[in-house]
């Protein structure tokens, strides 16, 4: 088995493993922002958080690893290794969900429109519901603060999500700030993406319709042929 096979054979049994992580984490980073927890419920809160960080780094280290090219693959894994060295990145550990949405994706099929749905809501909920809560998180202590609840963090990400930004509630810190640059990326990337995929739908479509037309016309036409060669063979016969 090569270097390559054995790295393609590491992602494959390690995606769901990561993406159960990630819930973890999920679960762990929602608890600690929204309830706020103190003492026992806290230490054990940060050992979680430690040991899905912990399982990241070996998993973003196995595969530099596995690597056949290391230097290669990792100039083209900056952000998985900016996840793991950054703490304000640390909600992008939850981009190994992602699995789960393929898996919806498996469920429903392989139509356009389904594609579409599940991309659409599952991304845009979980950009709006994780950004929400770095927001909050970064924003809530901060002098002249404008989110200092869930309910304000997730207007404020809806309207940055969109790109609306109606400038009611904003960011005053600078992590927050850039949280936000963050999600108005998202948002555009996601927008943009779903645009093309009904795009070259919309294309592929006309193009089997072409198809089916023109397969249609040519047996048509054929049709017309065979029918003039017999007329012309009746008509000689007659002549003879």
């Amino acid at each position: 088995m090569t270097t390559q096979d054995r790295l393609a054979k590491w992602d494959h049994r390690a995606e769901w493993a990561l993406a159960a992580v990630a819930l973890v984490f999920l679960a762990a980073y929602s608890i600690e922002v929204l309830v706020q927890p103190r003492g026992f419920a806290q230490h054990l809160l940060d050992i979680v958080t430690f040991l899905t960080w912990a399982v990241f780094v070996v998993d973003y280290f196995a595969r530099l690893y596995l690597a056949t090219d290391r230097r290669k693959w990792f100039l083209h894994h900056l952000i998985d290794l900016a996840v793991v060295l950054l703490p304000l990145l640390r909600p992008l550990r939850l981009l190994r969900l992602v699995v789960l949405v393929s898996a919806l994706q498996e469920a429903i099929g392989n139509a356009i429109r389904g594609r579409v749905v599940i991309y659409t809501v599952s991304g845009a909920v979980l950009l709006i519901y994780v950004g929400a809560l770095a927001e909050l998180e970064s924003e809530r202590a901060a002098a002249g603060s404008h989110i200092t609840n869930f309910g304000d963090a997730v207007w404020w990400a809806i309207t940055t999500i969109t790109t609306v930004g109606y400038g009611d509630i904003y960011p005053v810190t600078t992590t927050g700030r850039v949280i936000a640059v963050l999600m108005m990326i998202g948002g555009i990337s996601l927008v943009g993406s779903i645009t093309a995929t009904i795009a070259s739908w919309i294309i592929h479509t006309v193009s089997v319709e072409d198809k089916a037309h023109n397969a249609v016309t040519a047996a048509q036409i054929d049709g017309l042929h065979n029918e003039i060669a017999q007329l012309r063979e009746l008509l000689q016969q007659r002549t003879d």
